[in-house]
C-alpha cells in the first residue's frame, strides 16, 4: 500500500510539473501591438510640434509648393493667423480640409490643429498650445492638447523645451483608444542658428503613462533620448533612442529605433526575445 501511495505521489507531482511548463510555455508573451500604439502616440504628438514650428515660420497663407523642401505641411493646407493687436494670445489655425491630405512626410491628415502662442518659439518662456480640432492622422482621430514652452538655453547652448501632452488618439475601425499623459523636454541638438528645416535635429527625453487601446493601464520611459532627424530623408521617424515600455500586469517590452539609419524598422525585446516591427 506505501509503495502505491508513493507511485501515485510521484505521478502527480510529475503531472503537476509537467502542468505549470506547459501553462508558462503557453504564457510566453509575443505581443507587440501595445509598443506600436506607443509608437504612434509619441509620434502624432511629437509631429504636432514639428507642424506648429513650421506654420510658426511660415508668412503666407496657403502658398506651400509641392516639394519636399517644405517638411511637413504640403499645398492642401491652408494656414489663417490671428496675431491682430486686440488677439491674446495670438493664434494659427492649421487646416488640412474635410477630406484628406497628404502632407510631405507621406501621412494623411484631415481637420485643423489651433496653435495659440505668447511670444516667438525661440523667446524663453514663450508657451504655445496646439489643440486638435476634428483631427485625424491616417484615420487615427486625435483630440486633447499638447503645451510647449520655451525654457532657454541649457549649458551646451541648446534651446531646450518642456512638452505636456494628453492626448487621446481613437484607432480607425472603433479599435480603441489610446489615451496619454506625456512630460517630457525637446532640445534643439542641430540647426536652431539657421532658417534651413533639413539641419534640424532634436533629441527628446521624459515620459507616459496612460491606456492602450485595449484599456490596459501602461507606463513608458526613454532610456536613450530618441533622435529626431529633420531633413528629407529621415523626417518620418525617430532614428535611434529607446523607450521602456510596460503594461500592467505584462513584463517591460524595450523599444529600439536604431542606431541612426533612417528608416521605418525598430525592434522590441520582450523577456529577452527579439522582434523586428516596421513603423506606420
Amino acid at each position: 500500500m506505501n509503495l502505491l501511495i508513493k507511485t501515485f505521489s510521484a505521478l502527480f507531482l510529475m503531472c503537476v510539473i509537467f502542468s505549470s511548463c506547459v501553462k508558462k510555455t503557453q504564457e510566453v508573451d509575443t505581443e507587440t501591438d501595445s509598443t506600436s500604439e506607443n509608437f504612434t502616440a509619441t509620434s502624432i504628438a511629437n509631429d504636432m510640434g514639428n507642424i506648429s514650428d513650421e506654420a510658426g515660420r511660415t508668412n503666407n497663407v496657403s502658398s506651400f509648393k509641392t516639394t519636399e523642401e517644405n517638411s511637413i505641411l504640403s499645398s492642401c493646407a491652408t494656414l489663417k493667423f490671428d496675431t491682430l493687436v486686440h488677439s491674446n494670445p495670438d493664434s494659427i489655425t492649421v487646416n488640412f480640409g474635410v477630406s484628406n491630405c497628404v502632407c510631405q512626410d507621406q501621412r494623411s491628415r484631415r481637420g485643423a490643429l489651433l496653435i495659440t502662442f505668447n511670444g516667438k518659439y525661440k523667446d524663453s518662456l514663450t508657451v504655445i498650445t496646439i489643440t486638435p480640432q476634428n483631427y485625424f492622422v491616417n484615420d487615427h482621430g486625435v483630440s486633447g492638447s499638447k503645451t510647449i514652452k520655451n525654457l532657454g538655453h541649457n549649458l551646451q547652448g541648446h534651446l531646450v523645451y518642456d512638452l505636456t501632452e494628453n492626448i487621446q488618439i481613437s484607432k480607425p475601425n472603433n479599435a480603441g483608444t489610446i489615451k496619454v499623459d506625456a512630460k517630457r523636454q525637446r532640445e534643439w541638438v542641430n540647426g536652431e542658428k539657421t532658417l534651413a528645416w533639413a539641419d534640424d535635429r532634436y533629441s527628446i527625453t521624459g515620459s507616459a503613462n496612460g491606456t492602450n487601446a485595449n484599456g490596459r493601464n501602461f507606463v513608458s520611459l526613454i532610456t536613450k533620448p530618441l533622435i529626431r532627424d529633420m531633413s528629407i530623408a529621415c523626417r518620418k521617424h525617430f532614428i535611434s533612442g529607446t523607450i521602456q515600455h510596460t503594461p500592467l500586469n505584462k513584463p517591460t517590452r524595450t523599444i529600439d529605433f536604431g542606431d541612426g539609419t533612417c528608416d521605418n524598422k525598430a525592434t522590441v525585446t520582450i523577456n529577452g526575445k527579439v522582434y523586428d516591427i516596421t513603423l506606420p
